[in-house]
């Protein structure tokens, strides 16, 4: 793996990097916190469908070896994405963001998900790939990679 930062820790690191950028380019607005509730409770539920959804199929959650996975998990959240747990970390950041009213925190939203699909995603997908040939190739062709 690419990677050696599992996913939910390289989530807290961006959460702090949010905390601590300068109050600049800020957008305080009354209802911000309703939109932050809203995106933090999508992404806590895709988080804990995806890890129900592993352990359902008693398969690995670690998406640092994903080599180690015994099943290919298609069903439940996965038919709407091929990464929940992922997008509901992206959701949460981006909740954060919100909450915390900086647009630069805001930008480090797609930074956070293209570093993601780098490091991450893409070296799972070949280990995947590897690891259920066809099925899981018929699988990436029907399902998303984030929605």
């Amino acid at each position: 793996m690419s990677l050696r930062v599992p996913p939910v820790a390289l989530s807290a690191l961006f959460a702090a990097a949010m905390w601590f950028l300068p109050d600049v380019l800020m957008i305080k607005t009354p209802g911000a916190w309703v939109v932050a509730i809203v995106l933090a409770t999508l992404g806590g539920a895709f988080c804990i469908a995806g890890v129900l959804a592993f352990r359902q199929a008693k398969t690995t959650v670690n998406p640092v070896n994903p080599e180690t996975s015994t099943a290919l998990v298609v069903h439940g959240v996965f038919r709407l994405t091929r990464n929940p747990m992922y997008l509901g970390f992206t959701f949460l950041l981006l909740a954060f963001a919100v909450w915390l009213g900086k647009i630069p925190a805001m930008l480090l939203v797609p930074l956070f998900m293209a570093y993601l699909q780098r490091f991450q995603i893409r070296p799972e997908e070949d280990a995947l790939n590897e690891r259920f040939g066809a099925s899981f190739d018929a699988y990436r062709h029907q399902v998303r990679r984030w929605l």
